[in-house]
């Protein structure tokens, strides 16, 4: 049996769609009602496991799923051991430093050495900073990253911006972009290694979207 790990929030309806087109049935867990956590395929050998975002590439990196959707941002922030395998071009934004709007900072050099940086994201953030050759002070928040500057706990945050309304309701201005996150899908090294056609059957389904999509 096939089980794929699938992100709850932004991600999901996308990816049921595209895991459908590639002919497997992931719907049910789109149902508002749904309480379910493993989810049978409506069609096809497999199943769904409905989990948090950044545990999509650990339940794939330890072989509990041989699949799995997840954003280019948890990737690189988990550094797990698991097989990048296509840019499925959705769930687009940027992993951005953002400052006060009434800040004199007008690019990410700009900050004061060890200054504080509130993210969610704290490896990402000090790869970025590290490669800049800045020492930052970087603290770590599992929430509204965007209190840090406003409360004066923090210089500056490193957080994911789609359209921006959040920052910008804030008070808050992005001065520069790490890099650009879109969903990917990844799979266990071992399992592909292993796969006698069923993995690459989906995978080549899914490129195939893509494909017909650029």
């Amino acid at each position: 049996m096939i089980t794929v790990a699938l992100a709850k929030g932004a991600l999901l309806k996308d990816s049921v769609t595209r895991f459908a087109k590639a002919g497997l049935d992931f719907s049910p867990v789109l149902d508002s009602d749904n309480r379910q956590l493993m989810i049978p395929s409506k069609c096809g050998n497999a199943r769904a496991l409905l989990v948090r975002n950044g545990d999509v590439p650990v339940y794939v990196a330890y072989g509990q799923a041989q699949l799995g959707v997840v954003g280019e941002d948890v990737l690189r922030e988990k550094q797990m051991p698991v097989a990048k395998l296509l840019d499925l071009g959705f769930g687009g934004c940027k992993m951005s430093v953002a400052v006060k709007s009434t800040s004199k900072y007008q690019k990410a050099s700009d900050l004061p050495p060890h200054c504080r940086v509130a993210s969610k994201f704290t490896n990402s953030a000090k790869s970025f900073f590290d490669e800049l050759d800045l020492p930052v002070d970087l603290v770590h928040l599992t929430g509204s990253v965007e209190l840090g500057p406003l409360t004066g706990m923090a210089e500056a945050i490193v957080d994911l911006v789609a359209s921006g309304r959040t920052l910008n309701d804030n008070g808050l201005v992005a001065i520069e972009d790490l890099f650009y996150s879109t969903a990917r899908l990844i799979g266990n090294p071992l399992a592909l290694r292993l796969d006698e056609g069923d993995l690459i059957k989906i995978i080549e389904s899914m490129r195939s979207q893509r494909c017909s999509k650029d």
